[in-house]
């Protein structure tokens, strides 16, 4: 009697979905490696300053012609003088590679010689694969015609791409593992292991007792923060933050706290330092992401509003001080019943920051009261 023959596998069981693309499109800007953005028979190839090297800037320049451009983010534009919401395209043509890290992202820049025009939703697009890949969002990007062949070689990525992948991203989280924690001065907890979204990070959910999923359960959605969580950084006020509302979760009965892969409010360890070292100039911590041409808050929180409810949550307590942090959960379509302020320990190395949270960003918080309450 023959064996069997297997069941023919059919091609499609294999194929790429549009949250694959998008991350091998970060990839290849991490890489140093342009990718073609399209939209209908709009092109523009475009790969991310911040991992390009001389050589192969020089490269990308002839392939373009020289009719490549520097595109910079609409806060990245503001430090120069130029206000556009779009951001704006700076022309290349013979420039250096050494001259583009003073336009693009260091500190008392001047506005291009040449003429500036404003970007457009391909530039906006370039520097979404740059988010995704936690690079700086300033781009060398060429437009390319119909006829262009020189950058067919390169990955191609479509604006269907990118909203399909970013709506993937928030739905195929899936739960890897759950297990016993018992955490001090917490005790025994749960870690809950999610992997999804375009990169296909793991998040972690820490289930504290045993709360009520049927309830308006206690959450915590904390970002990561390397220096303040686990090397106890005086900079800030993350580290408290996260002791503290692992304590208050256990005083309101038990809650979950969501630890959120995206360090420097959404743009990673990399621009975080950076910014970290503008404000040892003495810049507040918005205007240093601003110089570096992200916004106030760079965070998303599709991953969080999944892993809830996979754990079958969909009213929640949110531990926080930031109205903004709430309004975005409500938008994503988790019921906010309420909010229950962590504060952190204020230092003379943290003060500023608060203040700025407070000033700029709308924190809920009271610093000179927290400060007289201390002493």
């Amino acid at each position: 009697m023959s064996a069997q023959s297997p069941s023919p596998v059919s091609p499609a069981a294999f194929s790429e979905t549009a949250a694959i693309r998008c991350e091998r499109a970060a990839a290849e800007l991490r890489a140093g490696r342009p990718v073609v953005i399209a939209d209908g028979e709009r092109r523009v190839a475009t790969t991310a300053l911040d991992s390009s090297s001389p050589a192969g800037f020089e490269a990308f320049a002839r392939a373009a012609a020289q009719q490549h451009y520097l595109y910079l983010t609409a806060p990245r534009a503001q430090t120069l003088g130029i206000t556009d919401e779009r951001g704006i395209r700076i022309p290349l043509a013979g420039q250096a590679f050494t001259a583009l890290p003073a336009l693009a992202y260091l500190r008392d820049a001047v506005a291009p010689e040449g003429q500036s025009v404003a970007g457009n939703d391909m530039d906006a697009a370039s520097v979404e694969v740059a988010r995704l890949g936690l690079l700086l969002p300033a781009m060398v990007s060429v437009e390319l015609g119909a006829d262009s062949t020189l950058f067919d070689g390169c990955l191609q990525l479509t604006f269907d791409d990118l909203r399909e992948g970013a709506h993937q991203a928030g739905q195929d989280y899936e739960l890897v593992t759950r297990s016993p924690v018992p955490l001090r001065d917490v005790g025994m907890s749960e870690f809950a292991v999610f992997r999804g979204g375009v990169a296909q990070r793991d998040q972690v959910a820490v289930i504290v007792g045993n709360p009520d999923l049927k309830g308006a359960v206690p959450v915590r959605v904390h970002s990561s923060c390397l220096t303040g969580d686990l090397f106890g950084s005086l900079k800030c006020d993350c580290g408290d933050q996260l002791r503290r509302g692992l304590h208050t979760l256990k005083e309101l009965g038990g809650g979950i706290l969501l630890y959120l892969d995206q360090e420097g409010r959404g743009t990673g360890i990399a621009a975080k330092m950076r910014a970290y070292g503008y404000q040892h100039e003495g810049l507040d911590t918005i205007d240093a992401d601003a110089l570096l041409g992200f916004g106030a808050d760079e965070r998303r929180y599709g991953s969080a509003v999944a892993m809830l409810r996979a754990l079958g949550v969909e009213r929640i307590q949110l531990l926080t001080n930031n109205p903004t942090k709430v309004q975005r959960l409500r938008n994503a379509g988790i019921e906010v019943v309420g909010c229950v302020p962590v504060t952190g320990e204020i230092t003379a190395e943290n003060e500023q920051y608060l203040r700025t949270k407070a000033a700029r960003a709308g924190h809920h918080l009271d610093v000179d009261a927290l400060i007289m309450a201390a002493q």
